[in-house]
């Protein structure tokens, strides 16, 4: 069975940095693009970045654009985000994704607070 588990989340302050990882179970995690999705209390979710299958291109959402770094290692079966100068509207629940035969598979989610 598909199962996606995030990692990473925590506190920090404005302008730090933090790496969230996701791990991928039961697929064959080379052969799809991953994503990752973040919501805050009171909004929908949002994309931030996707990253292909070998990971030659990527897409990140513009206010992330310069900040965030996605990546995978296809041969850990994991996928990456590296987070710097962090605002405190990145303040979310980040979420795994992946897409497999048109059905969509989150993670848990892990928790980012930026704040001072």
């Amino acid at each position: 069975q598909v199962q996606l588990v995030e990692s990473g989340g925590g506190l920090v302050q404005p302008g730090g940095s933090l790496r969230l990882s996701c791990a991928g179970f039961g697929f064959t995690f080379s052969m799809y693009a991953m994503a990752w999705f973040r919501q805050a209390p009171g909004k929908e979710r949002e994309h931030v970045a996707t990253i292909n299958y070998d990971g030659g291109r990527t897409q990140y959402t513009e206010s992330v654009k310069g900040r965030f770094t996605i990546s995978r290692d296809n041969v850990k079966n994991t996928v990456h985000l590296q987070m710097n100068s962090l605002k405190p509207e990145d303040t979310a629940v980040y979420y795994c994704n992946v897409v497999i035969l048109q059905q969509t598979y989150w993670g848990q989610g892990t928790r980012v607070t930026v704040s001072s």
